[in-house]
């Protein structure tokens, strides 16, 4: 009997060989037209050297409105590109980029190291991907801490010197050392009671790559075990809806058919990162496969296979694009991400500079092609499926210019209450489909929209920090109330129209396919509307107005 394993990975290398076959990316867009409602859409952002973020100092108030502007730029072309999740560099060398009583300064603020930039960067940029509707993790680097000498490491060395260890010119936390499991996840926590962050990300949760181990390998896994068990515990025993990462090494073991070459999570970097998914330990993986071939398809379907109902995020290179890197091709990307989506796996982006400098069209495929609509974040179900209440009321002013659609807060608790908001010309708005998605994640109850031609309905729904979503309440349309849930009657040749009423002005039938598609329109007039050549089927019946305004009038059962 074959396993699911093989399973799946027959249909990855199916869906492979296709990709291969076809030349260009229309032929992949037509294999995968439907947007996902949920995708983790990610980027990394660091700030180590300034290198995504900052590319000045902060020495007086007009450099620091230039540095948080350098930061807004960015993410409003990643919310125009439709991501929703930002991973920022937090913990950089044994130094921070915020006011921490356990660690100082990095310089890459101030340039000074231990110096204030005279504002909390970390608290800016929560502020603003959460104003555009988008998730921050506190990216934790947690071993490496720069070279021997270096501010940050002399720093920790100072303080506590059987935390750190030396391998050649580099220094690192000791991950032999019981308490470095403590010290991390105190930092962790640290971060997690003084900000709303989304997620705490770790990285480079393993041993160094150029350790030779002189203990048994089993033994080293359960060190860094042991130091991600403290920060789960003491990010979670704080708020239980802030998601735990990390960036494993991007092939977890060795395949069947498939070699590692010695570059893998379990053996070489210790980490167990499929048994923290089981464990429950981790909500989420970005495994870092910056590979090509048979070194990255087999892998990523091996991570989906035991990703435990949790979320796995594949971390794409697309550093690679440059010349200087490793001049990959665009297509090369785009077919990963075509492959990842369609199981459902969402991607991440390394690094920021490389997707916002469009290196090889990178942002414009993704903004205009791939993630042409939005998408929210996968709840975690594992932690918490409650559906939340709703909002009880929806209404609309409308002004010369633009209209605010207003509803009544609900409070779900547990780090309060978001809210996403659909549009749609056709009643009742239907919140299952993401092109309807106006805003997500938003923190008050109102948003104001410019107006556009025609009636357009909207419906809004809770959603709680764990990113359940509660059932939608939609904005009365009180000309008309159809009974969207009817049967309409039919004989296979004809079907009888549904009483107009005094008030529906319509004069087409539309009748839909379950997936939104058009595969018939008809006069919407007299008693009957011909069905003949219709195929056996199910289907949604519309109205069509002369103003572009549908209703949706009941289903349509064909079964001659």
């Amino acid at each position: 009997m074959k396993s699911p394993y093989n399973t799946i990975l027959l249909l990855a290398t199916s869906l492979l060989l296709y990709f291969i076959s076809v030349s260009g990316c229309h032929a992949q867009g037509m294999a995968f037209s439907n947007f996902p409602k949920y995708e983790v859409r990610a980027v990394w952002l660091t700030t180590l050297g300034g290198l995504d973020w900052p590319h000045s100092y902060a020495t007086n108030q007009a450099s620091i409105e230039w540095q948080k502007k350098e930061l807004t730029d960015l993410l409003d072309k990643l919310k125009a590109a439709n991501f929703n999740t930002v991973l920022l560099q937090t913990r950089i060398r044994g130094t921070v980029i915020y006011p921490s009583a356990i660690e100082p300064w990095d310089a890459c603020f101030s340039g000074k190291p231990s110096v204030s930039p005279n504002y909390d960067p970390l608290a800016f940029a929560i502020e603003e991907c959460h104003k555009r509707g988008m998730e921050i993790q506190a990216w934790i680097v947690c071993m490496p801490l720069g070279k021997w000498n270096s501010f940050g490491c002399q720093a920790l060395r100072s303080k506590y010197s059987y935390l750190v260890t030396k391998d050649g010119a580099e220094g690192y936390m000791n991950p032999e050392s019981p308490m470095t499991a403590t010290y991390i996840a105190k930092i962790c926590k640290e971060i997690t009671e003084k900000y709303d962050i989304d997620g705490i990300h770790l990285d480079y949760i393993r041993y160094p790559e150029t350790w030779k181990l002189k203990i048994p390998a089993y033994q080293a896994r359960e060190n860094i075990t042991h130091i991600v068990k403290e920060v789960h515990d003491a990010v979670k025993g704080v708020k239980d809806w802030v998601k735990i990462s990390c960036s494993p090494i991007g092939k977890y073991s060795d395949l069947s058919r498939y070699s590692s070459h010695g570059w893998n999570a379990l053996n070489k970097g210790c980490q167990d990162a499929q048994g923290w998914l089981r464990d429950g330990l981790m909500d989420q993986l970005y495994p870092m496969m910056y590979f090509k071939g048979n070194q990255f398809y087999p892998f990523v379907f091996n991570w989906k296979e035991k990703s435990y109902g949790r979320t796995v995020v594949p971390g794409l290179g697309i550093y690679f694009l440059s010349s200087s890197e490793g001049n990959w091709s665009i297509d090369e990307i785009e077919r990963q991400m075509y492959v990842v989506r369609s199981v459902n796996m969402g991607y991440a982006f390394f690094r920021n500079k490389f997707l916002c400098d469009n290196v090889k069209g990178i942002y414009t495929f993704t903004k205009e092609e791939f993630n042409k609509y939005p998408a929210l974040i996968p709840p975690m179900s594992w932690a918490s499926n409650r559906k939340p209440a709703a909002p009880k009321s929806i209404k609309v002013v409308k002004s010369s210019k633009f209209e605010t659609v207003t509803w009544n807060s609900v409070d779900n608790n547990n780090g309060g209450t978001l809210y996403n908001v659909y549009a749609s010309r056709t009643y009742p708005v239907d919140v299952d489909d993401v092109r309807n998605l106006v805003a997500q994640r938003s923190r008050t109850n109102q948003l104001t929209l410019r107006q556009s031609s025609g009636n357009i309905f909207y419906a809004v729904t809770a959603v709680d920090r764990y990113g359940n979503e509660s059932n939608a309440v939609q904005l009365p349309d009180k000309r008309v109330i159809t009974p969207s849930n009817t049967f309409i009657k039919n004989d296979g040749k004809r079907m009888t129209l549904p009483d107009k009423g005094s008030e529906l002005d319509a004069d087409l039938i539309l009748i839909k396919s379950l997936t939104g598609t058009t595969v018939a329109t008809r006069p919407y007039k007299g008693t009957y509307a011909n069905i003949s050549k219709i195929p056996d089927g199910c289907y949604r019946v519309y109205s069509l107005g002369k103003k572009n305004i549908s209703h949706r009038l009941g289903f349509l059962i064909i079964k001659r």
